[in-house]
């Protein structure tokens, strides 16, 4: 089995709806996701012979998925009262608003999804908060 992995990363805000504890404030990250493909073999032709993929290849589509997030404040649907969101849009602020809970786990699931849809052989995705924490996903 062949593994290749590559790292991205963004920064923006989140909070999370709900929680007791600081987290439950507006607060920002400098996000790095490591993703991990596989394959049994390795092409046998072409650019890619001898790759699984290539590297520029593979980190580009995970480029550009964070990018998607870079400099937004990252919701959940539902957790901002729509006056609220109205305000911060009116004022030119970024929003991503997903259908779950911004929390590291979700976002590694997502982004998991995300280039598995982009036909690669996803092994595992990381989402790393602080340089110390991490979560990770696997199918």
């Amino acid at each position: 089995m062949y593994t290749l992995q590559t790292s991205a990363c963004f920064d923006s805000a989140h909070f999370l709806k709900g929680y007791e504890g600081k987290c439950s404030n507006i607060h920002g990250h400098r996000w790095r996701v490591e993703a991990t493909v596989a394959a049994e073999e390795v092409a046998e032709e072409g650019q890619e012979r001898g790759m699984v993929v290539d590297f520029k290849v593979l980190k580009e589509a995970l480029s550009a998925l964070t990018e998607e997030f870079d400099h937004s404040l990252i919701i959940e649907a539902g957790s901002l009262k729509e006056e609220t969101k109205k305000a911060l849009l009116d004022e030119d602020f970024r929003l991503v608003e997903l259908p779950f809970r911004p929390t590291a786990e979700n976002l590694a699931r997502y982004f998991y999804e995300e280039i598995e849809k982009q036909g690669y052989g996803v092994m595992l995705v990381k989402v790393y908060e602080t340089p110390n924490n991490c979560a990770s996903y696997t199918a």
